[in-house]
């Protein structure tokens, strides 16, 4: 049976621990932020060890594949990605595939396994990320008959931004085949960096975006770095939701997350004419926090799932909320277990 959602992104081993401010001080690190390692951030992998940590499979878009497989029926997910040969990709196979994503990892036997530093201080999160082997992933595997296989029978694509800094000309590929086959691709802005650092990269693939999930930060680093002028959340995603698109066929929906506040989704369709959406959260009670690591993944997961199930954009965001509300009472980006069913 072939896989309905093919996603590509940067597989990683989270490493993550309960940590005091001065543990950001000290590596010159903000408290809810997402950053590449360089030389001076080195030591943090062995130092947060000290400080009771968890190993979790991780990489942003991983956990949104594992989300949206958790919200489909089994064998719907495959996974791409580039690894070492290693115990921690030997320990990412075995995480996804309890959880029923299949991982079609290109594996780089020179570099060890991608890792994440995941700093919690109070609801909040700080990334570190040492690419390693993830920085290696080619176009060549995509294009292997292996996996365009995979990508030929899927019907939906969804790629991690992070990815923008690893392999663009797999996520063209991607994009461009889903244009001229009439799919759906969806992206995720990911991270603050990627618009500030990363603006021709990210412009080069926004042609194919038939989703974009966001959040307000990520937002305003795109308007910043694009002079857009705005700091409003919703002009924003209506900037974005113009662009030029290559499959006029479709729609584009821009998803836009705020924590605790609304999402607002803002569609445009062939002719520019863009409609907004706000969409209240789930409220959970601020004793039922227990990490909010993982969250905008575990709703960006619920809500591309719900896309590739047939669900409506609005019923696809009531999941992406659901799931999340759960992913926030757990440790780390997870799901529950035993597995539930979404109920509105």
């Amino acid at each position: 049976m072939p896989f309905s959602l093919l996603c590509l992104g940067n597989p990683l081993l989270d490493i993550q621990a309960v940590c005091p401010t001065e543990f950001l001080e000290k590596y010159d690190l903000k408290a809810n932020d997402a950053i590449l390692a360089d030389e001076k951030h080195m030591p943090i992998y062995e130092e947060i060890l000290k400080y009771d940590a968890k190993f979790l499979a991780g990489g942003a878009a991983q956990n949104t594949a594992r989300g949206a497989q958790y919200v489909l029926p089994a064998d719907s997910v495959v996974y791409c990605g580039c690894v070492g040969e290693d115990k921690f990709s030997s320990f990412l196979r075995e995480a996804n595939k309890k959880e029923g994503l299949y991982s079609a990892y290109l594996v780089e036997k020179d570099q060890p396994t991608g890792k994440c530093a995941v700093i919690v201080t109070g609801t909040d999160r700080s990334l570190v990320t040492d690419l390693s082997a993830a920085n290696h992933y080619k176009v060549d595997h995509l294009k292997s008959p292996e996996i365009w296989k995979f990508v030929e029978d899927a019907q939906y694509y969804y790629v991690g931004g992070y990815h923008l800094t690893v392999c663009v000309p797999a996520i063209l590929a991607l994009g461009q085949h889903a244009a001229e086959t009439n799919k759906v691709f969806s992206m995720n802005l990911s991270a603050p960096f990627l618009a500030q650092f990363f603006k021709d990269q990210m412009n080069s693939v926004a042609p194919y975006w038939d989703i974009l999930i966001g959040n307000e930060s990520e937002a305003a680093a795109y308007a910043e770095s694009h002079n857009l002028g705005t700091t409003d959340v919703t002009e924003i995603a209506k900037a974005i939701a113009t662009l030029p698109k290559a499959n006029t066929k479709r729609p584009r929906h821009v998803v836009i997350t705020q924590g605790a506040d609304s999402t607002i989704v803002v569609s445009a369709d062939a002719t520019g004419v863009a409609s907004t959406k706000i969409y209240p959260i789930r409220p959970i009670a601020a004793s039922e926090i227990i990490d909010t690591n993982g969250a905008g993944d575990s709703f960006a997961g619920g809500f591309i799932g719900s896309i590739v199930s047939g669900k409506s954009i609005d019923e696809a965001v009531e999941v992406g909320h659901w799931l999340a509300s759960w992913t926030v009472r757990l440790n780390g980006p997870a799901y529950p277990y035993p597995k539930i069913e979404y109920s509105a």
